[in-house]
């Protein structure tokens, strides 16, 4: 298992975080999702063969995106 953090653009409201926490517990392997409102930022814990791209295709299913990461 490992936990990664991401952050969400797009959301301002409750309905937007039940919306990225489903889509993303959908993803096999996922086995726990934290979204927060007011930073954006996604906490997933999933098995080693969750990529960042599986959770990125949820998130834009979800009608959103991930922010690009920092260098």
């Amino acid at each position: 298992m490992r936990t990664a953090t991401y952050t969400v653009t797009g959301m301002t409201c409750e309905h937007c975080v039940r919306s990225v926490t489903e889509e993303v517990g959908e993803v096999p392997g996922v086995s726990g999702v934290d979204v927060d409102l007011a930073s954006g930022r996604l906490v997933v814990t999933a098995g080693d063969d969750v990529t960042d791209g599986m959770i990125g295709d949820a998130v834009t299913e979800a009608g959103y995106a991930l922010a690009p990461a920092a260098p």
